[in-house]
């Protein structure tokens, strides 16, 4: 599989076959991605591999968090914001779309909120895969190293293609920092980025069926001189 092909069928899975992925594998992916950039070569990414009997207990975990907090018993709060408090556009209509494409392809009506709050949770399950990991980063870095992160992150998912898996990045457990810092222990001066969930894509699921869109050349680059 060469780049063009990997970055071409790379998606955000949404539902994986419970078929395991091997130890072995991730570190191969692993370390073959800390050849990716950063600014002075400084490698800021810290990564947090879980699976068989621990994922187990964090997906336990996760689901007695999701039900203390429709108690009114449990609450964290995020040390970043996802997207901006302001959305604007273009870039709040891509969100739009995607969820509505989304939704869709899984039957949900936009007045259901329940189901869609169901289906959401599925997040803290990482969709039933096999393996997971969680990204930090030291709290004395700034938003360079933040980018440095995501060509990290970009590159695994690459690698995890070229190795038949999938994968789904999921920011989603930035909400969850406490929860997820003590669990897998993160130490105080870092921060918990997000979490990506690994696997192999349960193709006959509805949800991976959809191919989500992306703005044409023109929307996002200008050329000069060539």
């Amino acid at each position: 599989m060469n780049v063009y092909e990997a970055l071409a069928s790379r998606r955000s899975v949404r539902d994986f076959l419970p078929t395991p992925v091997s130890g072995e594998v991730i570190r191969r992916v692993l370390q073959a991605a800390a050849r990716s950039p950063s600014g002075g070569n400084v490698q800021p990414w810290h990564i947090d591999v879980v699976g068989g009997v621990r994922l187990d207990a964090l997906k336990a975990l996760m689901r007695e968090r999701l039900q203390a907090v429709a108690e009114g018993k449990h609450h964290e709060d995020t040390e970043y914001d996802i997207y901006p408090k302001e959305l604007i556009a273009p870039y709040r209509d891509y969100r739009f779309q995607l969820g509505e494409q989304m939704y869709a392809a899984l039957g949900i009506p936009r007045e259901d909120k329940a189901a869609r709050l169901q289906w959401f949770a599925r997040n803290y399950q990482f969709f039933g895969a096999p393996l997971a990991l969680f990204c930090s980063v030291d709290r004395s870095m700034g938003p360079p190293q933040w980018s440095d992160l995501g060509m990290f992150l970009q590159s695994v998912m690459l690698l995890l293609r070229e190795e038949g898996l999938d994968s789904c990045p999921q920011e989603c457990w930035s909400v969850y920092p406490r929860t997820v810092s003590e669990f897998v222990g993160i130490p105080a001066q870092r921060m918990l980025f997000c979490g990506m969930a690994i696997g192999h894509a349960n193709n006959d699921h509805p949800v991976n069926q959809f191919v989500s869109e992306r703005a044409a050349l023109a929307q996002f680059a200008s050329f000069q001189g060539c």
